[in-house]
């Protein structure tokens, strides 16, 4: 039941005004405004794809518990975190923290979640291959860089022992949006290959080699992987799953090649120090059995807002009871030292039922 939501969409409803209060100048119309607002009965989000089918599952149920509609518009993690600088959202989804010029343009302050932790799948398409394929962090990051062109290529087939490949054509896909997913990728490959560090960098949208298809948002990605042959790209673990698509074993920064699933991805998440680091990204974990290509998904909001009680009900019941349906969505559950964190800031909020 809980997969079949994947396939499910919550539009984006846009939110009537709140009728407004004469004003008198008086402190008491502010006040009366302010509690209106943080008593709506609706909340608005949008952004990341990554998190998009777990989050379609929690506003269906949150709203069953709490009479609180959640309306979440998948529209990738860069034009969400857009979407709330320019306050038309309550919340926006994000696999990737802030930037500092973001930051400047909140022009307020506002505070990071992690919502769940997810594995991002080096998935494939390739003549006669439907399994079991291993890949290197440095072929991949090859590959992606236009070096390697074959799939039957040495650095390929060196680290697959009587697999055959086909001498065909590598044809890369990426995501064309601003991204969390991509900005998850391209953190893992600057840390593994100095050449990309240097020539594609890090973020949420990169100058990416030229030859390689774009597709937008996660499913976009997975459309372009099941429709093109001999194709390779990166899609969060559900979308690979829901949609049937092979995906690699990773070596990791220990030397193990790692399937990427709900245990290896905690296993790298658990490896990682917190709270301190609550806004870093967790890739390249040092975890013998951690997938190395790891990432929370946060969700972001404002640190005071007239909807801030809300949201922080919302978000409380999404770091607690919410949890409990991670693993059934192909979601690593947050750590228990991430769940800390986040009840502490949290705290002068009001507790979830």
């Amino acid at each position: 039941m809980l997969k079949r939501l994947f396939f499910l969409s919550i539009g984006l409803v846009t939110l009537g005004s709140l009728a407004s209060l004469t004003s008198c100048g008086k402190k008491g119309d502010s006040a009366a405004d302010s509690t209106a607002a943080a008593n709506a009965n609706s909340l608005t989000g949008a952004g990341s794809t990554f998190i998009n089918p777990i989050m379609t599952h929690w506003a269906s149920e949150y709203q069953a518990q709490d009479s609180v509609s959640v309306n979440y518009q998948s529209v990738g993690s860069g034009a969400g975190i857009n979407n709330l600088i320019d306050h038309t959202v309550d919340f926006a989804g994000s696999d990737a923290p802030m930037n500092q010029g973001e930051l400047d343009r909140a022009k307020a302050p506002v505070i990071h979640v992690p919502a769940v932790i997810g594995a991002v799948c080096v998935a494939y398409n390739v003549n006669g291959v439907t399994s079991g394929l291993k890949l290197t962090s440095q072929a991949i990051a090859d590959i992606f860089l236009g070096k390697i062109k074959y799939w039957d290529d040495k650095s390929i087939t060196s680290a697959n022992a009587g697999m055959k490949l086909p001498h065909e054509k590598i044809t890369s896909a990426h995501r064309s949006d601003g991204s969390g997913t991509t900005a998850i990728f391209t953190d893992f490959l600057s840390k593994v290959s100095p050449e990309w560090k240097t020539k594609v960098g890090q973020g949420k949208t990169v100058n990416w080699p030229e030859g390689g298809l774009g597709g937008k948002g996660n499913d976009g990605v997975a459309g372009v992987l099941k429709q093109q042959a001999n194709s390779i790209g990166y899609v969060e673990l559900a979308y690979a799953e829901q949609n049937h698509i092979s995906y690699a074993s990773v070596q990791n920064s220990a030397g193990n090649f790692v399937a990427p699933s709900v245990e290896s991805a905690a296993a790298a998440a658990e490896a990682f120090p917190m709270p301190d680091n609550i806004t870093s990204m967790i890739t390249n974990s040092s975890a013998p059995q951690g997938y190395p290509i790891t990432g929370f998904s946060w969700i972001i909001t404002w640190k005071n807002s007239p909807k801030s009680e809300a949201v922080n009900k919302f978000i409380t019941w999404v770091t607690t009871k919410g949890q409990a349906d991670c693993k059934a969505l192909y979601y690593a559950p947050i750590p228990a030292s991430a769940a800390s964190a986040v009840a502490a800031m949290l705290a002068p909020s009001t507790a979830a039922k």
